[in-house]
């Protein structure tokens, strides 16, 4: 059976503030049935970066999240500005998160983090080449460490599930292999 899209019959909004979105809907299936109460929360879309210095050591931050109320080891990334290209973006967070600016920037990922629900997407770049040029600029509510692994150490990290955010876990995954084609490239 060929899989269609719904069609949105109606929708309202029920919260809308900066950070939590949430409307309601009402759906047409493909099989003519009405579900009308589908709901949605809209987030704005964000960056992660899998970013290595010159030194190719990875780039995390460690930081406390409310919501899970674990202290997690996670890779740089932040919201995506009204405008902001997702380019643009992953380097503006770098630079204000852990001060450093890169040679290369490039899209290795691009993933929903949760489709049933969230209409939101993720941007995931791998940048080499990285240099500390500044000091973190950090938000108000932010408060992070900067901390620096070898490509060897990310991958025990990973095996060891010392990485708790799914679309960083997710982002890793497909940065690694694309140093590891880079590599594998170059040494042809």
């Amino acid at each position: 059976m060929e899989i269609k899209k719904w069609q949105k019959l109606a929708s309202r909004y029920l919260v809308k503030e900066k950070w939590a979105t949430l409307r309601v809907d009402t759906c047409e299936l493909q099989n003519g049935a009405i579900k009308d109460d589908y709901y949605v929360l809209e987030y704005p879309n964000w960056v992660n970066a899998i970013a290595l210095t010159a030194e190719n050591q990875i780039i995390m931050v460690r930081q406390y999240r409310f919501a899970g109320d674990i202290i997690s080891l996670e890779i740089p990334g932040g919201v995506i500005d009204d405008g902001e290209a997702p380019e643009v973006a992953v380097k503006r967070e770098l630079l204000e998160e852990t001060g450093y600016t890169f040679d290369t920037c490039e899209l290795v990922a691009t993933l929903y983090p949760n489709p049933a629900t969230a209409n939101n997407q993720t941007f995931t770049y791998l940048l080499t080449g990285g240099i500390k040029t500044h000091e973190q600029h950090l938000d108000e509510h932010e408060i992070l460490n900067v901390e620096l692994y070898t490509i060897e150490e990310v991958k025990n990290l990973l095996k060891e599930n010392k990485i708790d955010q799914a679309l960083h876990v997710a982002g890793l995954f497909y940065g690694l292999n694309k140093l590891q084609d880079n590599q594998s490239n170059h040494g042809q």
